[in-house]
């Protein structure tokens, strides 16, 4: 008697175990359905696990969807609970797996599990070669690794990763250029070496750059060149307002397109922007000739 209860008490288990396994849905057996033009999401038997309610449901990686509801963003996961309460202007997928999230000088990157890898406070936060993250804060620029490492502190007035190999920075108004090397190199090296270690890859100074605008996105020219160099900060300008007004509306950029309602935002998103460009101390059109003002004030 008592090894038939037994076997029933495990079947019992193994019942509700089923079951379980049957109710932890993810990305992939989910789909999304619209009603009254939103959005929410159903499993395989057309049954409605997240009521139709926002304006945008993006799949990032295998356990959660970035959402916007009214005009803010926020992440849910797969059985519509707030991972991220949406709060955020602004959005951006990163690798599938990474989201952006932010308004004007608080992005931060958190991972599918609305996990912070990096912390919210930035002015901007940009992909690298490697799965590392260019930051920015109070006109300084940094690195960030996917595990949210802080591998070079936001003390640096531009970072440049042309290669994965290459790295080029900007200190104290000059230019360093870095290349990878093998850690057996690397212990070969004199002390007095300027070495840049980032997580476990290692870079060694392989040129100092005298003059360069290389990866600032302005040309380089003489210091009498003023109006050269105010509308050099147009392009730039202008890529950034299509990015807050469109690109980083969703990834969706067609309906936005079709919509039409950021056209009247435009020309004060594109003022703003290029402001911000022209007066940026370290990188901005202007910083060279400032810099040339300043050595001959010397």
């Amino acid at each position: 008697m008592k090894r038939i209860l037994i076997i029933l008490f495990t079947l019992i288990l193994t019942q509700s175990a089923v079951f379980c396994t049957d109710e932890q849905y993810t990305t992939s057996n989910l789909s999304v359905y619209s009603k009254n033009n939103k959005f929410g999401l159903k499993n395989s038997n057309d049954e409605i696990i997240v009521k139709a309610q926002y304006k945008k449901l993006i799949r990032l990686g295998t356990s959660s969807w970035i959402i916007q509801k009214r005009n803010k963003f926020g992440l849910i996961d797969c059985n519509g609970n707030y991972l991220i309460v949406p709060r955020y202007s602004h959005v951006e997928r990163m690798f599938d797996k990474w989201v952006k999230l932010g308004n004007e000088k608080d992005y931060g990157l958190y991972d599918e599990t609305g996990k912070i890898l990096i912390p919210p406070m930035f002015s901007s936060i940009e992909p690298l070669f490697g799965h590392k993250f260019l930051t920015y804060r109070n006109y300084k620029y940094g690195i960030y690794s996917d595990k949210g490492e802080m591998l070079l502190d936001n003390e640096y007035d531009y970072i440049y990763m042309p290669t994965p190999a290459t790295l080029k920075i900007k200190y104290n108004d000059k230019w360093f250029e870095f290349e990878k090397i093998s850690n057996e190199d690397l212990a070969t090296l004199p002390e007095n070496t300027i070495k840049v270690k980032m997580s476990d890859e290692s870079f060694k100074v392989s040129n100092v750059l005298i003059n360069t605008g290389v990866g600032t996105g302005y040309s380089v020219v003489t210091a009498t060149d003023y109006l050269l160099k105010i509308f050099s900060a147009i392009s730039p300008s202008y890529e950034q307002t299509i990015d807050d007004l469109m690109l980083s509306q969703g990834a969706e950029t067609v309906s936005i397109f079709m919509k039409l309602s950021w056209i009247p935002k435009f020309p004060f998103v594109y003022a703003k922007k290029y402001y911000n460009n022209l007066v940026t101390p370290n990188n901005g059109p202007l910083a060279e000739v400032r810099n040339d003002i300043k050595e001959q004030l010397k």
